[in-house]
């Protein structure tokens, strides 16, 4: 509703990211224990501070006139729809996240407690659906709204340089960008219980 309320003002206090198969089910509201909602998928662990940036931007085209030295209609040629983050875990699920693909696998007998990750040759696609999930919790801690944000379709585009230093931690910086998911299916969705939306009218 317009006008001023500070009730619709978001703080995201605390949020957790998941990746699945593209395909995987979105997680709708239950009645229980949040994370139950996520069946199916893998969360991503802890990410830095700076928690998640979102970016929407359009691409248009002017189309000029002979008769006129403003623009007189826009076309648009291009959507971009990304979140950036950094995670601070490396384990068998975001190393090959952030890596583009393959699996961590175990080293044979007799190595105990090692691994091995080969990056390959040349980049390959590696499509993920990716889900964003925070809770603001309000003044008092007796209400709480949560907002999740859905990519059924994406890859990861950018990955940050990893600094290995003795006084900070090493993070894995992504970049992870929206994918069409088929003729008049959603690039991205929204999904909030708040109770200060109302239905459109």
């Amino acid at each position: 509703m317009a006008g001023n309320n500070s009730a619709e003002i978001r703080v995201a206090g605390v949020g957790k990211l998941f990746v699945a198969k593209v395909g995987t089910n979105v997680p709708a509201f239950g009645t229980g224990e949040p994370s139950a909602d996520w069946t199916g998928w893998t969360n991503l662990g802890y990410t830095t501070g700076d928690g998640v940036t979102f970016s929407k931007k359009d691409k248009l085209e002017a189309i000029d006139s002979w008769q006129s030295v403003s623009p007189i209609h826009y076309i648009y040629s291009a959507r971009d729809l990304s979140l950036k983050f950094s995670l601070l875990q490396f384990n068998e699920d975001t190393l090959p996240f952030f890596m583009g693909g393959g699996k961590v696998e175990a080293e044979p007998a007799p190595a105990t407690d090692t691994f091995k990750y080969e990056i390959a040759e040349r980049p390959y696609a590696d499509a993920r659906a990716l889900g964003l999930e925070f809770t603001d919790v309000k003044a008092g801690g007796t209400t709480a709204v949560t907002y999740r944000f859905i990519i059924p379709r994406g890859q990861v585009t950018a990955s940050d340089d990893i600094k290995l230093a003795r006084k900070a931690a090493s993070t894995l910086g992504i970049t992870f960008s929206a994918m069409s998911n088929g003729d008049g299916k959603p690039l991205a969705t929204f999904l909030m219980k708040d109770s200060q939306y109302g239905a459109a009218v």
